[in-house]
């Protein structure tokens, strides 16, 4: 968690994911475009935690 902005993104990101999944369980209408939606929100949900924001100085190492 690099930058509190990013992270919150891929946070919303993946809590949307997984609604989404959700209810497509619950109204049993999984079906292969729900799950890419689902899959594609999480995983970029990750990828936006694991990011640094642009204007955010420095590589995150501790100078030496």
């Amino acid at each position: 968690m690099k930058s509190w902005k990013t992270t919150s993104s891929g946070i919303v990101l993946i809590a949307g994911g997984l609604a989404r999944g959700y209810f497509a369980y619950k109204t049993g209408t999984i079906n292969e475009e729900s799950v890419t939606t689902s899959a594609t929100a999480v995983l970029t949900g990750l990828g936006l935690i694991f990011a640094k924001d642009s204007n955010v100085t420095g590589n995150g190492t501790k100078p030496q």
